[in-house]
């Protein structure tokens, strides 16, 4: 049975400048966040659109995981394909949602997934990844 987790985060940026440089994350984030991202290849699509795949590989350091393949499914969900992820969960879906709060936004991020076994951990280093990332995203752009 799939389950949950969501957090949310307030970060210094308008929907529109937060999409875009999500859009841009191929390049961008390996460029001003070294210490967590190696490389983000395109390796199908345009990386922008339905459809893209890309191969995330993490800098030495990260926890428990050294690559992830992530397919956007929709504008706003991507779904982890292979990683070490895939060892500890059957699913693993993310999805962002972004909603404008003055001269900031208040970004959601919601992960499904549906573990292998019962004894596997909620991703909750994924969920402060994230919120780690998008704070240092917009903190330095």
């Amino acid at each position: 049975m799939a389950s949950m987790v969501e957090v949310g985060v307030e970060v210094k940026s308008s929907p529109d400048k937060f999409w875009t440089a999500i859009h841009a994350s191929t390049k961008l984030i390996p460029r001003i966040l070294p210490p967590h991202h190696k490389s983000i290849r395109i390796i199908e699509g345009d990386g922008n659109s339905v459809g893209t795949i890309r191969l995330l590989k993490y800098a030495q350091g990260v926890p428990l995981i050294t690559f992830a393949k992530q397919a956007a499914e929709e504008l706003d969900d991507a779904d982890i394909t292979d990683s070490e992820i895939v060892s500890f969960y059957k699913t693993f879906k993310t999805t962002l949602k972004v909603e404008a709060r003055g001269d900031s936004s208040l970004v959601k991020y919601y992960i499904e997934y549906e573990k292998v076994y019962e004894e596997v951990p909620d991703p909750h280093l994924t969920q402060e990844m994230a919120v780690k990332h998008y704070n240092e995203l917009f903190d330095l752009s």
